[in-house]
């Protein structure tokens, strides 16, 4: 692991812990160089995970694009990174525990659009926009009706 500040690549690990979900281990390093302290965060590659497109095509299974794709969804949101990947570990765990090796992307669309309606709606609705591919204002206002109404 390189130091984010002298790109030393001698670090000594200060302390390990494993999320709550036990998928990913959270290490605290120091740069045996600089002293600087930082985080590093392993988790588990699984390889020869595809998705299915809607027009069929395959292409890896990139975690990177789901946070991609959420984080969008929540940017200026009250919704802080530790949400974000709460929702991606629920997401990646789901799909691994229901197909060995292809995902239809419609599964993953789902899933987090379940998650983020009960996190943030408007975080919902900006992914659902794109996910859904609305096609005009009023299947816009159907969906943002259908949201059960918040008490303020």
């Amino acid at each position: 692991m390189r130091c984010p500040k002298c790109t030393s690549i001698e670090d000594k690990v200060i302390d390990s812990r494993i999320s709550r979900e036990g998928s990913t281990i959270r290490r605290r390093r120091e740069c045996l160089e600089c002293g600087i302290r930082f985080s590093t965060t392993e988790s588990m590659v699984r390889d020869g995970l595809f998705v299915i497109k809607r027009d069929g095509r395959r292409e890896d299974f990139d975690r990177e694009k789901v946070v991609h794709a959420i984080r969008a969804a929540c940017h200026k949101r009250p919704v802080d990174l530790e949400q974000i990947g709460m929702v991606v570990e629920d997401v990646v765990d789901i799909v691994e525990a229901q197909y060995e090796s292809e995902i239809p992307s419609k599964v993953i669309g789902e899933s987090v659009m379940q998650r983020l309606r009960t996190i943030d709606q408007v975080a919902y609705v900006r992914f659902a926009s794109v996910y859904k591919e609305f096609r005009d204002v009023k299947e816009f206002m159907q969906e943002i009706s259908s949201l059960p109404k918040s008490r303020t």
